[in-house]
């Protein structure tokens, strides 16, 4: 990678002993980190030097080694497990809230998204109800972008700038309506480092998936493992593109043995 080229990782739910995950599928928990594994990684950047940033600070692209970090959904454990450990490391991130589900089981209270936002994290929205973008019809695409964000608002009292794809489903009508809506950039899921020259309606993120070693971790941090996830996220497009949203995620769904 290039000197000011910026990974921007991807968390979801954390995992705490005795405490039930929000879901429980095959294709959702795939993504759980415990909170253990996490804390493990965010000690290992601090002790080898990075800097752990939010959205906004990693589009100033400083210098030095640095990792955007965000989560997607608005689990409780954003406020509960993952902010003491970021805390602890002097590290922010950005948390991309589902703006439908606040208040909802599992998921973070409207004081609780407050609260998160005071500790001097960033939030960001993850649409109204985590549908895919590209299967929506323009009003529906204002309701799940732009009105999400406003309610978010709402919620804080501030800005929402940034907004990221659930489960990374996009179209150019998607983009239009972000961008309509004043987001300062919209988060995908293509895997790739950031930089400058990035458009910010298209930033790459790569997910950190629970079946990661250290050694994985790692690679991804400094970029080395992005070519061949690439070579893998190819196939998986073109599955997506062939199949359609719905018929790829029953596909997926059987070959991880889900119900």
């Amino acid at each position: 990678m290039a000197n000011r080229d910026i990974v921007f990782l991807m968390y979801h739910e954390l995992e705490l002993p005795g405490r039930p995950l929000c879901r429980t599928e095959a294709g959702y928990v795939r993504y759980i980190l415990s909170q253990a594994t996490f804390q493990s990684q965010i000690r290992w950047l601090h002790q080898s030097g990075w800097h752990g940033l939010s959205v906004s600070e990693a589009l100033e692209y400083p210098l030095g080694k640095s990792v955007a970090i965000t989560f997607d959904d608005g689990s409780e454990t954003d406020l509960i497990a993952a902010a003491p450990i970021l805390k602890e490391s002097g590290f922010n991130a950005t948390y991309y809230a589902t703006a439908g589900w606040v208040g909802t089981p599992g998921y973070l209270s409207s004081g609780q998204l407050r609260e998160l936002n005071s500790l001097g994290f960033e939030i960001g929205c993850h649409s109204m109800s985590h549908a895919y973008l590209n299967d929506l019809a323009q009003p529906a695409l204002r309701h799940e972008i732009s009105d999400a964000g406003k309610k978010l608002e709402d919620l804080i009292g501030q800005k929402v700038e940034h907004f990221s794809c659930p489960g990374g489903r996009f179209d150019a009508k998607a983009l239009a309506v972000a961008k309509e809506a004043g987001y300062r950039s919209v988060a995908t899921s293509r895997l790739r480092a950031n930089s400058p020259s990035t458009d910010l309606y298209r930033l790459g993120r790569v997910a950190i998936l629970r079946e990661f070693r250290d050694s994985n971790f790692a690679r991804v941090c400094t970029g080395e493992a992005l070519p061949k996830m690439r070579f893998v996220e190819s196939l998986r497009e073109g599955a997506k593109s062939l199949l359609g949203n719905a018929l790829y995620d029953r596909v997926r769904g059987l070959l991880l043995r889900e119900p």
